[in-house]
């Protein structure tokens, strides 16, 4: 029997997948989360054969759930499921340690092929993300940020505030101010407002 954990914290999203999943041939136990947290729990728990997991979550990223599922379980096989194009997430967390990158509007004809790809121990990358792969000759700046950087850096780009910032993370202001003087020396930047205007001329604004 397989056994896959969804996490996202979205309940008819998990229900999408779970009957997309259901469709797999033999015999699928599938268990759902809402937040971070609960998957990192589950992962301690359970023996999962793969994992699909949101990026987008309220309080911890996906990208921190990531890094701890593999510091937990370093074979255990995450697919990153988001809303996001692959241009704003798929480099960063195939680089994280996913074993592949697909979006939401293409998982009900990717899903299962890429479950199949990811628990037979390769990668799954689609066809567009590889074209990105290729095309890319020279790393964008936002590429050296650690990952709650580039957190600090999308909410910033959305409008919070660092208290507000603070509060979703967390952390103190005190932290996230270091975290937004780290990433404006990093991006080469020098404002908030340069901070948005970035985003919006990679793609990155929600």
């Amino acid at each position: 029997m397989m056994r896959i954990l969804i996490t996202d914290d979205h309940p008819i999203v998990r229900m999408g997948f779970r009957k997309i999943l259901e469709q797999q041939p033999g015999e699928v136990s599938v268990d759902e989360v809402g937040t971070g947290p609960e998957a990192i729990e589950k992962v301690k728990s359970g023996a999962y054969d793969a994992v699909l997991l949101d990026i987008s979550m309220p309080g911890m990223g996906g990208l921190e759930v990531l890094g701890r599922m593999k510091a937990l379980r370093p074979a255990l096989p995450v697919l990153v499921v988001s809303m996001h194009d692959e241009e704003v997430y798929a480099v960063r967390a195939l680089k994280s340690g996913a074993s592949g990158y697909i979006t939401k509007k293409s998982a009900p004809n990717e899903l299962l092929e890429a479950i199949r790809k990811i628990q037979g121990g390769s990668r799954y990358v689609s066809a567009s993300l590889a074209d990105l792969l290729l095309s890319e000759t020279e790393e964008p700046l936002h590429q050296s940020l650690s990952d709650r950087e580039f957190l600090v850096m999308k909410m910033i780009c959305a409008g919070k505030p660092l208290k507000e910032i603070a509060m979703k993370m967390s952390i103190s202001p005190k932290t996230i101010s270091t975290y937004r003087s780290r990433l404006l020396r990093k991006l080469r930047l020098k404002s908030t407002a340069e901070v948005v205007e970035y985003c919006l001329r990679n793609n990155l604004a929600d």
